[in-house]
């Protein structure tokens, strides 16, 4: 539900780690969030959520009162632990609405 979301404590970076039961093929990773003004997204293919290697980053567009979705295509990435880096905001606070990653 796009009603309830993760928010930050107003310092910057930020991390969030979603975690799979296993390794995984991802082909593609979205987030739905609002005031984030730099992304990274790493992954990490160990047992435990450590050796994070970076995969994308990127500055997003400032939407003002709507949420901002950003779609990311990863052809052959394997994953075990993703982690999001909020690097930078819009404003003191930002807030994660939805990370969504599809694959096999």
């Amino acid at each position: 539900s796009s009603e309830t979301f993760w928010t930050t404590t107003g310092m910057f970076p930020q991390e969030l780690i979603v975690g799979f039961p296993a390794r995984v093929r991802i082909s593609r990773v979205a987030i739905q969030c609002s005031q984030v003004r730099t992304l990274r997204i790493e992954r990490s293919v160990s047992k435990d959520p450590v050796g994070f290697e970076e995969c994308i980053e990127k500055d997003l567009q400032h939407t003002e009162g709507q949420l901002q979705m950003e779609e990311f295509s990863l052809p052959d990435f394997q994953a075990t632990y993703l982690r999001f880096i909020i690097k930078s905001a819009f404003d003191h606070f930002v807030s994660v609405h939805r990370v969504m990653a599809e694959g096999t």
